[in-house]
C-alpha cells in the first residue's frame, strides 16, 4: 500500500511539474509567433463597386476596434469593450501612415493577415476576428478600401500600443485560439437570390455573427463556425464603452428567449438602425448602417432555419443570464 501511495505521490508530482513548466513557458512567450502567410501574388484592382462594398465591410468589422475618435481614422486604440481577463489589449493602427499603418504593406501580405491573422511579421493578432470564410471578393473590396483615399485610412502616424495580454488570454492563444489557414480554394459567396445560402454566408463569412451570438468566444470554432457551442444563442458577455456588462441576445428562433416572435421587418430595422421590438440595442449594435435589406432578409431567412435554442438573455427581456 505504501508502494502505491509514493508512486501516486510521485505521479501527482510529475504532473504538478509539468504544469508549473507549461505555465512558466506560455508566460514567458506570450504571443507566439508563426512563419509568415504564404499568399498567391494579387493584383487587386481598386473599383468603384469594390470601395463601396469595402466601405460597408470595414465600416462593419473594422471600425469598432480600430477607430480612434479623436483621430478620426483607423489609427488603433485600446479595446475597452473586451472582458477584463484578456488583460489590455490594443486594436492596430491601419491607416496608410509608412511608419506606424500599414502603408508599406503588400496586397498579399493584407490578405494573409485578413486570412490567418498573422501579420507580416509573423506575429498572431490576439482577438481580431478571422475571415477564412469570406469571399475573394469581399476580402478584395476591404484591401481596395484601404488604398482609398477616404479619410479613415488617410496616413496617421500614431504608434500602435503594445499588447498587455494576462495570463488567460496567453494560455487561449498557445491552445484553442490559433490561426486559421489559408483556404485552399476559391472562396465565392452564394447569390443573393439564394437567401438563405446568402444569409448563411453573411453570418459565418462577411459579418461574422456567430462570433458575438454563441455562447463565448473562447469555445467558438473558427474552422467549423455551426459547430461553436450555443451557435447563434447568445450569452457571450461584453462591455459597453462605459464599462457594463452586456450578455449578447440569443438569435435563433426561440419565440421566448430568442427572435422567434419577430417578424421580418422588424429584425431588418434592429440589424440596419438598432430599434428592436424591446427598445434600442445596446452597444456595441447597432453597427450595420450600411448594410442593405437584402442582407438584412438574408440573414432572417437564415436564422429561421437553425435549430431553436432555449437561453433567456437580458437584452431580450430574458430572466435567466448565460453563465460566464
Amino acid at each position: 500500500m505504501k508502494k502505491v501511495l509514493k508512486f501516486i505521490g510521485l505521479g501527482l508530482a510529475a504532473v504538478f511539474f509539468v504544469a508549473i513548466c507549461a505555465a512558466a513557458y506560455v508566460q514567458v512567450r506570450g504571443i507566439p509567433s508563426y512563419d509568415k502567410p504564404q499568399v498567391a501574388a494579387q493584383h487587386i484592382a481598386v473599383t468603384p463597386v469594390r470601395l463601396a462594398q469595402g466601405q460597408k465591410i470595414v465600416s462593419a468589422m473594422c471600425a469598432d476596434c480600430h477607430l480612434d475618435r479623436s483621430t478620426g481614422a483607423l489609427s488603433g486604440k485600446l479595446m475597452n469593450d473586451l472582458p477584463p481577463e484578456f488583460g489590455r489589449l490594443y486594436s492596430a493602427n491601419i491607416t496608410q501612415d509608412k511608419a506606424n499603418g500599414i502603408g508599406t504593406w503588400t496586397d498579399e501580405e493584407i490578405v494573409g493577415l485578413l486570412r490567418t491573422g498573422i501579420g507580416r511579421d509573423g506575429r498572431f493578432r490576439i482577438v481580431m476576428p478571422n475571415f477564412v470564410h469570406m469571399s475573394d471578393e469581399d476580402v478584395a473590396s476591404v484591401v481596395a478600401f484601404l488604398r482609398s483615399n477616404d479619410r479613415l485610412v488617410a496616413a496617421n502616424a500614431t504608434p500602435t500600443h503594445a499588447q498587455e495580454p494576462s495570463f488567460l488570454a496567453k494560455t487561449l492563444v498557445h491552445t484553442v485560439m490559433k490561426p486559421t489557414p489559408m483556404p485552399t480554394s476559391a472562396v465565392v459567396a452564394p447569390p443573393a437570390t439564394d437567401a438563405v445560402a446568402y444569409g448563411r454566408y453573411l453570418v459565418l463569412g462577411r459579418y461574422k455573427c456567430y462570433d458575438c451570438h454563441s455562447k463565448d468566444f473562447k469555445t467558438n470554432n473558427a474552422l467549423e463556425p455551426e459547430k461553436s457551442e450555443g451557435y447563434l444563442g447568445g450569452g457571450t458577455h461584453m462591455l459597453t464603452p462605459e464599462g457594463t456588462d452586456i450578455v449578447t441576445r440569443n438569435i435563433t428562433a426561440d419565440p421566448e428567449t430568442g427572435i422567434g416572435d419577430w417578424t421580418e421587418a422588424q429584425f431588418v430595422e434592429a440589424v440596419r438602425f438598432g430599434q428592436s421590438p424591446n427598445g434600442p440595442l445596446k452597444l456595441p449594435m447597432p453597427k450595420f448602417t450600411l448594410m442593405d435589406e437584402t442582407e438584412a432578409k438574408a440573414i432572417y431567412a437564415y436564422l429561421r432555419t437553425l435549430p431553436v435554442i432555449k437561453n433567456a438573455t437580458p437584452e431580450d427581456g430574458g430572466g435567466a443570464v448565460a453563465a460566464r
